[in-house]
This record gives structure tokens, sequence and C-alpha cells, in this order.
């Protein structure tokens, strides 16, 4: 078993889905600004870091994706987490079933933050090797690069909403997770490294109906510097 630190443990939780929320305080820490720097904390949508992916995505099917869909689950998390904030702090009790809607919404959109942000921030136009500790785990855990990518195509065919590859705190492993909705599929404890999304806005437009073609377009252009350094952070 790996030994967790602190800084780990922040950047699991926060870069990785999982589900569970350990954030209304944590927007003070400079420890956790510096690992994340994203719409959870600052409330403000993360910028695409281009217009367009030459040879993969157009600006016409990304720009709605990041401000329609990315941008839509950050207002959906703040208008949630504001209306369970205010209840605490004004002592207003909500009836149970619209507390429970509430805090699921919470959760869905605050996971569905990050992970888009993973996904955009994990892209190039420039098609990369895996290089550094990242390409020799993947090697140790699946073989050969060739095996992990065919296995992580089958798992982003497989699921109807994202496909990651994700590093478990615990055990030290890589696991190629599959997840049909935003808060579900998740494995608690391990951060995800590199994120496809696999709803059909996130290729419609470019693709029609062949997410074969846009999975298998995903894998070249995968940003293996990003992806290394997210890896380099949490093992």
């Amino acid at each position: 078993m790996t030994n967790i630190t602190r800084r780990k443990l922040l950047f699991a939780s926060l870069g990785a889905s999982a589900g569970a929320l350990l954030l209304p305080n944590i927007a003070k820490s400079k420890e956790t600004t510096s690992l994340y720097n994203g719409g959870l904390v600052t409330g403000l949508t993360k910028p695409l870091p281009y217009k367009s992916i030459s040879g993969f995505l157009s600006e016409e099917q990304l720009t709605p994706h990041h401000d329609a869909h990315y941008g839509g689950a950050l207002r959906g998390y703040l208008a949630a987490d504001t209306k369970l904030q205010t209840s605490i702090t004004e002592g207003v009790q909500i009836n149970p079933t619209a507390y429970g809607a509430i805090q699921n919404a919470r959760t869905n959109k605050a996971d569905s933050v990050i992970l888009h942000e993973l996904y955009f921030d994990g892209m190039t136009s420039t098609s990369n090797s895996p290089d550094g500790k990242i390409n020799t785990a993947i090697k140790k855990r699946f073989g050969s690069i060739d095996k992990w990518v065919a296995d992580f195509q089958a798992c982003a065919k497989s699921s109807s909403g994202w496909a990651t590859l994700a590093y478990h705190q615990l055990n030290g492993k890589l696991f190629n997770v599959p997840s049909d909705k935003h808060a579900t599929g998740v494995l608690w404890m391990a951060t995800p490294l590199i994120v496809i999304d696999v709803y059909e806005h996130a290729y419609y437009i470019d693709y029609k109906n062949n997410k074969t073609q846009y999975i298998e377009q995903f894998m070249q252009h995968i940003d293996w510097g990003v992806i290394n350094n997210r890896f380099k952070a949490v093992s």
C-alpha cells in the first residue's frame, strides 16, 4: 500500500469525481488551490486551452460542449450548493424529498465539472506518445501500451457517459473505469488521469453517431505531458 499524504488526498478528492465533496471550506487553502484551480474553487469556468483540435474536434463541437454542458454543470453546482449552505446558515429546514434531490444534484453537477475540466485539459492538437512514469506504469499494469489502448477503448465504447484511466490511492494500481453517469461507476479513492467524455454531446456535431471513430481519434490527441504530471502528483 502506498503512503497517502495530505496533498495526495486533497488532489484525489478534487481531481477524482469520487462522489464525495470536501469543498465548503477549502477554497482558502493555498495548498489546495495550488493543486486545483477549477470551478469548484473559483466559481468560474476554466477557459478552453484551444478553440479547436485540428483533425479531431471542431470549434462548433467544442464551444457548446464547454459553454453549455460544462458551464451548465458549474452553474447547477453553485445553485445547489448555495441552497444547501443557506439552509444551514439560516436554519431553514428543507423538505426531506427536496433536500435529497438538491444533495444529489450538487454531487452530480460537481462531478460533471471536474470530469469536464480533466477532459478538456487532457487533450492536445499535437500527437504524442506516453513517456515518463505513466508510460512505465501502464506497461507494468497492462503489459504494453497497445494492450492498454485496446482495453481503454473497449471501456469507452461500453460506457454511455465517461471512461477514465484512474490511479487507485490504496493499492497503487491503474484501472480503466466506465461510468454511465457523472456520479456512478466511480472507484472510491481513485484519481482519474485520462478522461474521455462519451456522451453524444461530446462528438455528435463532428462524428454524428460514429462513436467508435471519435474514441479512436481521441487516442491520438491525449496530452501525455499533462497525464504524466497528474500521475506524478498522486503516485
